[in-house]
């Protein structure tokens, strides 16, 4: 017989993989890949550059002159390209800081920055929203660690006055977004940059889903604060600028001790030449078309009225009828390109996305653990692909799905 028992023991070793998946399953949180398909509500492709003609031109033009697509090796090797060179050049003239690195990812951009400047000894202070990245980051520093209630600057003093009253001495590092990847909402930056300054505190500020979008020129929420020494700022690629990738912005000494001793940056091959060429396309655009941004704003605006006129809705609703399942829904307008409509249970969000889905529009359902418990959401991302009329009727799909009537508008 042939090795009957290494097949057995095989599967009983998979056994604890499967069991895992069937508790996910029976709390409505197994995730599966679909296809993309329908009316783009859930990419972070604002201002609609990851197909935009002149980016690909640029890279057409830069495979003809004999860019590579590959970069070979580590930046500290021989995959430092001049392509590399150059978008670190332009991104710190775009964002204003005094020197930037290009990273492959922005997860690895926030993760390889709090494993590799905080050290031990030294406090770092999060909100307690901030993105995976950051807090498989913050897992893996040998620092001191704390979460602090989200965008709330009092809490995030409190805990540092704590701190030191407790004897520490270490250097204090303070972890933001700028703009929150599941609610929409902004940091109080002007507080946290008061703050860090009375605590001769670092801030390290994740732009990702404000870089394009917000700021003079689409240069991000953190542009007031970018060239001084206690700010590093992360700029993702992979959104807004339709690329792939994350630029940190920081002072020359933070650049150059990342080149030294960040493991991420010194062992990983470098991004794609191509990559880069891209990105600097790409900055081009967000700096001199700013109808980019207008018509996402218009879209804003009008996801905000679409918003107002569902609460009246909902409102008359619970008015006239029996509510007998628990509150009525309410959907706060968050302000920005992210719109969260947080429905609370798993099942009824992803029912809801399958609805919307089967409509003709791509939206996602996020369940626990990538948002708190008991407010798993639709996450409705707007783009420059759409429009109020697509928008009028994803949401005449959303009040059906949700059951609220037509005839009270």
């Amino acid at each position: 017989m042939q090795k009957e028992p290494q097949q057995i023991a095989g599967a009983s070793a998979l056994a604890r993989f499967s069991k895992t998946l069937e508790r996910l399953e029976k709390r409505d949180q197994r995730r599966v890949l679909i296809p993309r398909a329908g009316l783009d509500y859930a990419s972070n492709d604002y201002l609609g550059l990851a197909g935009d003609p002149a980016i690909k031109q640029a890279l057409c033009d830069a495979m003809a002159s004999g860019t590579p697509v590959g970069a070979g090796g580590s930046r500290l090797l021989r995959g430092n390209c001049a392509e590399h060179e150059k978008l670190e050049h332009k991104a710190a003239r775009f964002f204003g800081a005094e020197q930037t690195l290009f990273f492959g990812a922005g997860y690895m951009a926030n993760h390889a920055l709090l494993t590799t400047l905080p050290r031990q000894g030294d406090l770092i202070l999060y909100d307690e929203l901030i993105h995976a990245s950051s807090h498989d980051g913050i897992r893996g520093s040998k620092a001191h660690s704390q979460a602090a209630r989200h965008n709330d600057p009092e809490a995030f003093e409190e805990a540092i006055k704590a701190w030191r009253a407790g004897g520490h001495k270490g250097q204090i590092w303070i972890a933001l977004e700028t703009l929150y990847s599941m609610d929409g909402d902004r940091a109080d930056l002007l507080a946290f940059d008061a703050i860090a300054k009375r605590h001769d505190a670092f801030l390290i500020l994740d732009e990702a889903h404000a870089t394009g979008i917000f700021g003079p020129q689409g240069r991000g929420l953190s542009a007031s604060l970018e060239g001084q020494d206690h700010v590093i700022a992360v700029h993702t690629c992979g959104k807004a600028l339709g690329a792939q990738g994350a630029l940190v912005c920081a002072s020359k000494i933070i650049c150059d001790y990342l080149i030294n001793r960040c493991r991420p940056f010194i062992y990983a091959t470098a991004p794609s030449p191509l990559n880069a060429v891209a990105i600097c396309k790409a900055l081009e655009i967000v700096e001199h078309e700013p109808e980019r941004r207008e018509t996402l704003f218009d879209l804003i605006a009008h996801a905000g009225l679409k918003l107002s006129e569902l609460n009246n809705v909902i409102a008359d609703q619970a008015g006239t009828e029996q509510q007998s399942e628990g509150p009525a829904d309410q959907f706060a307008a968050s302000g920005t390109q992210i719109q969260p409509l947080i429905l609370r249970e798993n099942a009824r969000t992803m029912a809801m996305a399958a609805h919307l889905q089967a409509a003709g529009f791509d939206v996602r359902g996020i369940r626990p653990p990538t948002v708190p418990d008991g407010t798993a959401r639709l996450r409705l991302a707007l783009t420059i692909h759409n429009d109020p009329a697509s928008l009028d009727l994803l949401f005449a799909s959303l009040r059906e799905g949700l059951g609220y009537k037509d005839d009270l508008l």
